[in-house]
């Protein structure tokens, strides 16, 4: 039974997939209110389900927050982690197969917008928001994606393609020059930009980045 207060849920479904409907609710209400102004009626609602529901698999909103970012954070670090992959397990055109790469990486705003949003509201709530929390969305993905990155240019060093004595520097450095500049100019993804304005900020940020970082005689 719900009380008066509650919408009756839609015809039975598995408790895992109500879950994910709650998960993929909650990312649409807290992208688009932001944490503070999100209630859990607007979620049962976007969900489908009561509130009741709701309760019923998250204590509160705080866990249900952190439910829904570290899945969508888990989900660009996969993606983030196939493009290393991808792109940077064999390496034979050193500025060709980076601006590949960043291109690849930063397209991620425009794939993951849902995630991104939050990621806005993450950012301009922090200061109310628990530490711990962010910590949790910090490991569940960018930590994961950057030292996986760290230990792919570690590699590259140790072939002789890069000379970078602390490649978790190099990597902040790479992902700052090729991908801020786009991050910022898209509102975070809000605004694409077009394809010929990306790969021309991808382009210089690679070039200016093997300027401090190639090694001699690596052709570069």
């Amino acid at each position: 039974m719900t009380s008066q207060n509650e919408t009756p849920d839609k015809p039975r479904r598995g408790l895992a997939e109500k879950r994910q409907a709650i998960v993929r609710a909650a990312r649409t209400v807290f992208g688009r209110d932001g944490y503070t102004r999100a209630s859990i009626d607007a979620i049962a609602a976007e969900a489908e389900v009561s509130t009741r529901t709701i309760y019923n698999h998250f204590a509160g909103k705080e866990l249900l927050f952190q439910s829904v970012v570290q899945d969508s954070a888990g989900q660009v670090r996969d993606a983030q982690l196939d493009v290393i992959e991808r792109r940077l397990a064999k390496v034979t055109d050193l500025e060709a197969d980076l601006v590949a790469f960043a291109l690849a990486w930063v397209a991620a705003l425009w794939e993951f917008g849902d995630h991104f949003a939050l990621v806005r509201q993450i950012n301009a709530e922090a200061g109310h928001l628990p530490k711990p929390l962010l910590d949790a969305w910090q490991e569940s993905g960018p930590r994961r994606a950057m030292a996986e990155l760290s230990q792919r240019f570690g590699e590259l060093a140790d072939q002789g393609l890069l000379e970078a004595p602390d490649p978790a520097r190099a990597a902040q450095h790479f992902v700052l020059l090729t991908g801020t500049e786009v991050t910022q100019r898209s509102y975070w993804g809000v605004y694409p930009l077009t394809a010929g304005q990306t790969e021309e900020i991808v382009r210089s940020g690679v070039q200016v980045f093997l300027r401090a970082y190639a090694a001699p005689r690596s052709g570069v």
